[in-house]
């Protein structure tokens, strides 16, 4: 999986404590003040394992989460959908596979390695 934000966005790297406030809509705002929108696939289990791993989440309270937050995550039918949605949305922020990433999106370090690399918290 690959954590991935618009070209816009100037953030690269993010620790994992800060993703996971950033997947939880814990964080509202990016450093510069735009709005963050969590934008997920609703049906990848890769993704929804990672989320719930990163979350400390079971599946049941992932899938209670995203019906509670439904207002602040937009959801999409594929990773495609993600990595268009991210890259014409200055603050949005998505996770797909990493085989789907495209030159659209940034794909953001996490606790200072890229996926594929040993120790990416979203792998």
């Amino acid at each position: 999986m690959a954590v991935v934000v618009s070209k816009q966005n100037a953030v690269t790297t993010m620790t994992s404590a800060q993703l996971s406030k950033v997947f939880r809509s814990e964080t509202k705002r990016w450093p510069d003040g735009k709005s963050v929108t969590v934008v997920l696939h609703r049906s990848s289990a890769g993704e929804s394992i990672t989320l719930q791993r990163l979350n400390k989440m079971s599946a049941q309270q992932w899938q209670g989460w995203i019906a509670d937050h439904k207002d602040s995550v937009k959801l999409v039918d594929s990773d495609d959908e993600v990595l268009t949605y991210v890259a014409s949305t200055p603050g949005a922020v998505g996770l797909v596979d990493v085989r789907s990433v495209n030159d659209r999106v940034t794909i953001v370090r996490v606790d200072g390695k890229v996926p594929m690399e040993d120790g990416y918290l979203p792998h």
